[in-house]
């Protein structure tokens, strides 16, 4: 059980990243080039200020995993 843990935690950090990675790529390729709502800078902004920190507790959370954090329980 400790080792699937383990694969998540790696799996979670995974994720996180590359949703940060993700999110600031749609946002670069989309503001400006894009007609209607997309293109606009502020919609993008609050997208990243909201899932910035769901994705970071992610990578915290396959950190955690990942260390053996969760190993008691």
């Amino acid at each position: 059980m400790n080792s699937i843990r383990k694969i998540f935690g790696v799996l979670w950090i995974a994720i996180g990243l590359a949703a940060i990675i993700l999110l600031v790529y749609a946002a670069v390729t989309n503001i400006g080039h894009a007609s209607g709502d997309i293109g606009k800078p502020i919609p993008w902004l609050i997208i990243i200020l909201v899932f910035t920190p769901i994705a970071a507790g992610l990578v915290v959370f396959g950190w955690y995993a990942l260390q053996g954090a969760y190993e008691d329980v």
